[in-house]
């Protein structure tokens, strides 16, 4: 009975550890994705993207701007290391790669640098006269979707790669992107809010967040390519 006792004591605790590593991963994984799409700091780019419209157009370009970054987001999670497989990739490579690309956007945002190479974006879009379809460019993509946050997927896909695991992260990408939308229709609130100082503050303390997690990306990453 003792013997038995002690097995299922261990069971159990294995479970739990089982348990807590994931609700870790899930939570590093919404972080992660949080700081890299960065909700907040879209909505003066949104502003900008969408001046001259009225409240009803603004929701019709933030819903549709939210849905194509939505479905490319989801692509890379679901197909991210079948894409990276046709290049000869590995995950390993890729994760260094990627969090190398992660650091450089956290140095970005700690500098204030990401926010100027977005607002040129919105600029030329503007310029050239694409307020039509400025839903899917520049909006979903680059600046919701772009290079950073679809990096941070494939990532996370790599380390979330069970079923349960990968809708988990189909998940997290769905609350990243409608909180995007929910900063849109809040947009003039949360700009008037959040200030220049504001801004400036929570821009330089996701950037240092992001950047621990990008490390981290590098540092699996060598471990993955030393181990293989």
């Amino acid at each position: 009975m003792d013997i038995e006792s002690g097995r299922l004591a261990k069971l159990l605790t294995e479970k739990k550890s089982k348990i807590v590593a994931f609700y870790d991963t899930i939570l590093n994984a919404l972080v992660t994705l949080m700081v890299t799409i960065d909700p907040p700091g879209l909505a003066p780019l949104f502003l900008a993207l969408t001046r001259g419209m009225n409240r009803s157009e603004r929701s019709q370009v933030g819903l549709r701007s939210s849905f194509i970054a939505f479905i490319v987001l989801t692509i890379f999670a679901v197909a991210g290391a079948q894409i990276l497989a046709m290049f000869g990739i590995t995950l390993g490579a890729f994760r260094i790669a990627g969090g190398l690309l992660l650091f450089w956007i956290a140095f970005e945002m700690i500098f204030e640098r990401r926010a100027e190479r977005k607002e040129k974006s919105a600029e030329v879009a503007i310029t050239k006269d694409h307020i039509r379809n400025v839903a899917a460019f520049p909006l979903a993509i680059p600046l919701i979707a772009g290079p950073g946050a679809i990096s941070a997927t494939i990532l996370l896909a790599g380390t979330l790669s069970e079923p349960a695991a990968r809708l988990a992260l189909i998940g997290i990408i769905l609350l990243c992107i409608a909180t995007c939308y929910v900063v849109f229709l809040l947009a003039e609130r949360v700009d008037r809010f959040l200030g220049e100082t504001g801004r400036s503050i929570l821009t330089r303390l996701l950037g240092v967040i992001l950047a621990a997690l990008a490390v981290q990306f590098v540092a699996d990453g060598i471990r993955i390519l030393v181990q293989t």
